[in-house]
């Protein structure tokens, strides 16, 4: 089977890394990809906004599947386009990735599903922004409604803050707090089925302890040793499920990866938001636990025929950890040299905003790298994700050094 994916990150490495690894995978193609994916596949540069060069490229290289990584060419209709062509693609078309592409829209379709959710109100207007956050009060939580790289979303207890970011937004969906903790759950869909991929969770806060600015995500592990052992099976019922039998009874079927991120309240399980692909860096630690061939997978829900398809994991844990370029996420700081030994044991260096000059490697993105480590339990993960990022030498870069803490302390003295 040859493949093109559509992408650059560190989920796209980690994708990479998956479908490669899958006997049916022939070839691997990666546009545009990255010097880290370069060692796996073969790169071409390709503008991923450009819908008529993804599919040029794929005709020309004759792939038998296209898997787009990044959610602009979805919400853009990329998808659209090569299915149009006869090429079996996963990833959702643009009528569906408004899940993504419009916090409105999936308000919209939780709704008419009847998935649990947070109370909100879209607003364009001053006046109707400023109702919004003196009905919920603090914490406010204000959601661009559209496309805004994982950093859209402002949680706050100052009302003027708050208010600041409704207003930088053409429209805006303002919602009520949900308490609890917070987990990633993904469905691999096919416009029929969806199979409940295992939790994971990712930490967006860019500083130790939840603090500083929302980012993209600075780290993440699995399984969660804390979660309701019926997590899976509830966020299939209550959530997954529901709202693919909605996509589809609306004519516009959901095929690809669906991205549920929960709340776990006192009330019980709600949605905060969905994405319409793998998360990032969530999939750093997914894919390396998962034993069901990827390629496969991937290509029998491009192709409707999950039917028959299960899901299995290693028993294993796996905590990634991003190290992100000095001024990240306002400002990051781009083109300096980065000095990144081998891999240790049980680890792996997932590249994302890397790129070569003269032969050298150099930053080229906020989120640098992201390292994941591995072992039989969260602790032994942890400490092999730090050794290893602890080599890495990229001046002004900095890394969290609390992702998956509470947690393995937990599961120790369980």
């Amino acid at each position: 089977m040859k493949i093109l994916l559509v992408g650059s990150g560190g989920r796209e490495h980690a994708l990479a890394l998956g479908l490669k690894a899958d006997k049916k995978c022939s070839e691997l193609h990666v546009a545009p990809g990255n010097p880290g994916i370069a060692e796996i596949a073969r790169t071409h540069p390709l503008a991923i906004t450009d819908n008529r060069a993804i599919l040029s490229l794929a005709q020309s290289l004759g792939v038998d599947l296209v898997v787009i990584g990044p959610e602009v060419p979805l919400v853009n209709g990329a998808a659209d386009l090569l299915r149009a062509a006869g090429i079996a693609t996963f990833g959702p078309s643009k009528a569906a990735a408004a899940l993504e592409g419009s916090k409105d829209f999936a308000k919209g379709v939780m709704r008419d599903a009847g998935v649990p959710t947070a109370k909100s109100f879209t607003c364009s207007a001053q006046t109707e922004i400023e109702k919004a956050l003196d009905a919920f009060g603090a914490p406010y939580v204000v959601k661009d409604d559209g496309l805004a790289a994982g950093k859209g979303v402002v949680v706050t207890n100052d009302r003027a803050e708050a208010l600041a970011h409704a207003l930088s937004c053409d429209r805006v969906v303002i919602e009520e707090f949900l308490d609890g903790p917070e987990i990633s759950l993904f469905g691999i869909c096919d416009g029929r089925n969806v199979l409940a991929m295992e939790p994971a969770q990712d930490f967006k806060r860019a500083l130790d302890n939840n603090q500083g600015p929302n980012t993209g995500g600075m780290g993440a592990y699995s399984p969660l040793p804390w979660a309701p052992d019926d997590i899976v099976e509830e966020t299939y019922e209550k959530v997954l499920a529901p709202v693919v039998a909605e996509m589809a009874a609306r004519g516009t079927p959901f095929i690809g990866l669906l991205y549920a991120g929960l709340a776990l309240t006192k009330s019980g399980l709600k949605v905060i938001e969905f994405n319409a692909r793998f998360g990032d860096p969530e999939t750093q630690v997914l894919i390396p636990r998962l034993v069901t061939p990827l390629a496969d997978l991937l290509y029998k829900a491009a192709t409707g025929d999950l039917d028959d398809t299960v899901l299995h994991w290693r028993d294993q844990s796996a905590v990634t950890v991003v190290l992100a370029s000095q001024g990240y996420p306002q400002s990051p700081v781009i083109g300096l040299p980065i000095t990144s030994p081998q891999a240790q044991v049980s680890t792996i260096v997932f590249h994302a905003g890397t790129a070569e000059r003269d032969g050298s490697l150099i930053s080229n993105g906020g989120r640098v790298m992201t390292v994941t480590g591995i072992g039989d339990d969260l602790e032994s993960a942890r400490h092999r994700a730090y050794s290893q990022i602890s080599t890495i030498d990229l001046e002004g870069s900095f890394y969290r050094s609390d992702i998956a803490l509470v947690a393995s302390l937990a599961q120790v003295e369980n």
